[in-house]
């Protein structure tokens, strides 16, 4: 093969079932200028032995084994160290362990990507939501607001699964540590969409994204029934989620674009003053959620907590 235009890093725990499928479906891309970077969560399970034998099966560069293989970190974790293994890579690609990528995936992204130049870019797309056995497939929400920041601090509107980096992109999430629990994917958006790069969402899905008992279900459900679901939840987890995100950016100003960075100085005076301060804070364009459901209850959350 020739020298890999995309690598794709691949966290697994606890996969083995589901493991072969996705590692298929990565084959059967139309695009094939890839690698695979992976690592093994400290699975109980063959997820590790699974992944080892298929490798034995393609080109000996087509997969790299993380010298950290084996330790816990967590999935969002595992994945930004692979991210920080990998960062030089022309292209970065998250692929989770249990689903089955569309043959265009990485070909559309690599093309819409393409015309951000050296620009910090990422890339998502929108998935069909499926079962266990990849059938009734329900299309996921579609975005239809501008992604970007502040956006971003209230609502990761780009899935891991569907996500594709420039260099550019992949190296700034790398240089920024991700805050305590923090989702690798929805950082990943905020440090893009934060330091002045190109927040590509395509419409089209590109990824069947597979349902199950063991990972979180929910981004199917309708926009009433999405906003009962954060009432029963409260804004506790969400508020604090939010702090952590804003203070690490801070951190990191400099890195930022201007107007985020004022944008930004703006959220936290709203999110450690009072009432005027958040009010004023709530001004700030494009800080709110897809909907108008969801950015009043975002809106009443961020005023009262």
């Amino acid at each position: 093969m020739t020298a890999p235009t995309v690598t794709i890093l691949l966290s697994t725990f606890n996969g083995e079932t589901f493991l072969k499928s996705q590692l298929d479906s990565i084959c059967a891309q139309i695009f094939t200028g890839w690698m695979i970077a992976w690592r093994d969560d400290g699975s109980a399970d063959r997820s590790a032995a699974v992944v080892e034998a298929f490798a034995e099966t393609m080109d000996a560069q087509r997969f790299v084994k993380s010298p950290s293989s084996g330790s816990h970190l967590g999935a969002s974790q595992s994945f930004l160290q692979l991210l920080a293994e990998h960062c030089d890579a022309a292209h970065i690609a998250f692929a989770d362990q249990d689903d089955r990528w569309l043959p265009l995936k990485l070909q559309r992204a690599i093309d819409r990507l393409r015309d951000a130049g050296d620009k910090p870019a990422l890339y998502c797309s929108r998935q069909l939501l499926t079962d266990d056995d990849f059938s009734h497939p329900v299309l996921s929400k579609k975005y239809e607001r501008r992604p970007g920041f502040p956006a971003s601090l209230t609502q990761n509107i780009a899935s891991g699964n569907t996500i594709v980096m420039n260099r550019a992109a992949a190296r700034l999430v790398a240089s920024i540590p991700a805050p305590v629990a923090s989702p690798h994917d929805w950082w990943s958006y905020i440090v893009v969409s934060a330091c002045g790069g190109l927040v590509i969402y395509d419409s089209e899905p590109m990824v069947l994204y597979r349902q199950h008992e063991k990972n979180l279900i929910g981004s199917q459900l309708p926009t009433i029934s999405r906003a009962i679901a954060a009432l029963e939840r409260g804004p506790g987890i969400y508020m604090t989620m939010m702090r952590r995100h804003t203070e690490q950016l801070h951190t990191y100003r400099e890195k930022l674009s201007a107007q985020a960075a004022d944008d930004l100085d703006l959220i936290r005076k709203g999110l450690m003053g009072g009432f005027s301060e958040r009010l004023a804070a709530l001004r700030c364009p494009d800080f709110r959620r897809a909907t108008a459901l969801e950015t009043l209850l975002f809106r009443i959350w961020f005023l009262t907590r």
